[in-house]
């Protein structure tokens, strides 16, 4: 692991985003919770969450650190469902790897969700968007 210990605590916060491509109807049924398997928003946005907090468990060498925020947010679009998260620390190391799992645990959950409803859902454009705080700075993805 990259030894932080000599980086100063400071307020971090990084967002991601993707995408869980998947046909209207499909679509619709998510966004009117209407699923055989049950509410798919609300299973995706705690699992997003649960994704966050697990991320140094997950990612070999990630930092385990408190985290003070994760929001998910799941919105419907012409091709699927658009999966932002957001999170927040005071640290000495940034969430971008928290971010970045908060999406991906949050969009496979849907997968899981819809796979029995539709076999030609895709997970894509898993990237980050934005990360502020630390020695680096703010950074925003040039189409964000």
């Amino acid at each position: 692991m990259v030894d932080v210990t000599g980086k100063d605590v400071t307020a971090r916060e990084a967002t991601a985003s993707c995408l869980v491509k998947m046909s209207p109807r499909t679509r619709d049924l998510v966004m009117s919770r209407s699923l055989t398997k049950g509410d798919a928003l609300e299973v995706a946005r705690i699992a997003g969450i649960m994704g966050a907090k697990r991320t140094s468990e997950l990612i070999p060498l990630c930092h385990p650190i408190g985290l003070g925020a994760v929001a998910i947010e799941l919105r419907p679009g012409e091709d699927g469902i658009h999966v932002h998260g957001t999170v927040r620390t005071a640290e000495r190391t940034g969430v971008e790897m928290e971010a970045l799992t908060s999406v991906t645990v949050a969009a496979l959950t849907i997968y899981d969700m819809v796979k029995g409803t539709e076999r030609e859902v895709e997970i894509t454009r898993v990237r980050l968007l934005r990360k502020s705080g630390g020695r680096s700075g703010d950074w925003v993805a040039a189409d964000a």
